[in-house]
Parts: structure tokens; C-alpha cells; sequence
């Protein structure tokens, strides 16, 4: 069970005090977003936009001065060491800040490799480009593939020919006995289920049930008792 921005309905989300909730509360891990910095920091926040303007433009020490409490991603996975990290890298072509270099796919890379693969990731992303270009540029740091797409079946396939490791649909595109079909469809081509944003604990336990590999939720513990009553 990942905890989505951290323990975000306790603390804002995306910062410091939201991860350390979730480790308190016993999460299995954590979702979080990254932007890139002008001087290539990497920070952990939602939007790319905010007061002083869009997060690419600013330097590392801008965007610490206006938006304190926005962490970068070294501090968040110090903080959460040991627990498996979900970086979801936010680069789509009509959000503001759109990089179509993908400079942010490859600062998370040489930071992961700066240190050492001591953190447990999957580096994921909406724009499946993004996650290309991690895998490409480091092969062995597991990727997953966010997908809006209803047709999980062919997603499963899309993910699985680009080399990813996990896809990660919404919960509404798992509504009913497709679950099963899309998990057992998965897990045939080695690759992990991680469905977003799971609130309700009856569908945590049906989504456990069937077998998924991870949820992510915005109630941490809510989710984590019915995770771990459930089968799977």
C-alpha cells in the first residue's frame, strides 16, 4: 500500500511531514510527484506552477525561498529509506512547464545512481516517453507506465514492448471482474498491477483479492488494514 503524496488528509501533501506521517503509519511505501529545477534540482511537488512561476524556470534556492516547504527528491527518499518509492516524473505536453528533452527522466536517473540503488523506486509517468527515456538511460531502475486508457489489455501490451515493469491504471478502469483478467494478463508478461487513488476499503480488499500488486491512497491507514486483510 502506497500512501499518495504521503499521509496527505494529515499533512500538506508532497512534504516532508506527509512522508514521515505514512512511515509512521506503516505504509508499504509512497507516491510522489518531481519537477526539475532550472539548475537541475529536483523537487517534489504536484504542479509545476506556483507564485513565483513555473518550477523549471526557478533555481534550486528560488524555489526553497518561495516555497519552503516544497522538498527536493534526495531529502524524500532519505526519509522514506527502506520503503519502495513511486517518483511519478510530471512532464505532458499540455501541462505548463512541458519538456520535450525529458531533462527530468535523466536528472532522476544519475540521481538514483549517485546513490548507489540503496532506494527501493519505480520511476513512472503519464507521458510514456518520459518513462522511455528512464529506461533507456538506465536500464535496471524499474518503470511503470501511467495509463488513462479503459483498454488495459492493450496498455499491458504497450508497457511490456517499451521494457517497462508496471502499469499503473485508475481504479475506475478496474470496476468489476476485469481485475482478475487484467492482473492474470499482467503478471503473465512479468508485470506489476499498481492502481490509483484507492479510498474506499471495500475496493481495496476486492482490488487485493484479485491480486493487484499495489495501491495508492490518500488514506494510508484506512487502506493499509484492508489491504492486509485481504488475500492477496
Amino acid at each position: 500500500m502506497l500512501a499518495h503524496r504521503g499521509a496527505n488528509r494529515e499533512q500538506p501533501e508532497n512534504t516532508l511531514p506527509a512522508f514521515r506521517r505514512a512511515v509512521e503509519l506503516g505504509a508499504d511505501g509512497v507516491e510522489l510527484d518531481v519537477h526539475r529545477t532550472r539548475d537541475d534540482g529536483l523537487v517534489v511537488r504536484h504542479d509545476a506552477d506556483g507564485p513565483a512561476g513555473l518550477l523549471p524556470d526557478l533555481t534550486l534556492a528560488e524555489v526553497a525561498a518561495v516555497l519552503p516547504d516544497v522538498p527536493t527528491l534526495a531529502a524524500v527518499l532519505d526519509v522514506c529509506a527502506g520503503l519502495l518509492v513511486n517518483v511519478e516524473i510530471k512532464n505532458l505536453p499540455h501541462e505548463p512547464g512541458y519538456d520535450p528533452g525529458h531533462r527530468a527522466a535523466d536528472l532522476v536517473a544519475a540521481l538514483l545512481a549517485e546513490r548507489g540503488g540503496a532506494d527501493r523506486v519505480v520511476v513512472s509517468s503519464f507521458d510514456l516517453d518520459t518513462v522511455d527515456r528512464v529506461h533507456a538511460v538506465s536500464p535496471t531502475v524499474p518503470t511503470g507506465w501511467l495509463t488513462l486508457r479503459a483498454d488495459l489489455l492493450d496498455a499491458l501490451a504497450v508497457a511490456h514492448d517499451h521494457g517497462h515493469r508496471a502499469l499503473h491504471p485508475g481504479v475506475w478502469a478496474l470496476a468489476g471482474d476485469v481485475a482478475g483478467e487484467v492482473v492474470a494478463a499482467a503478471h503473465d508478461r512479468g508485470l506489476a498491477v499498481n492502481v490509483w487513488t484507492v479510498n474506499e476499503p471495500a475496493e481495496v480488499r476486492r482490488l487485493g483479492e484479485a491480486g493487484v500488486d499495489a495501491v495508492i491512497s490518500d488514506v494510508p491507514d484506512l487502506a493499509l488494514a484492508a489491504w492486509r486483510g485481504s488475500p492477496g
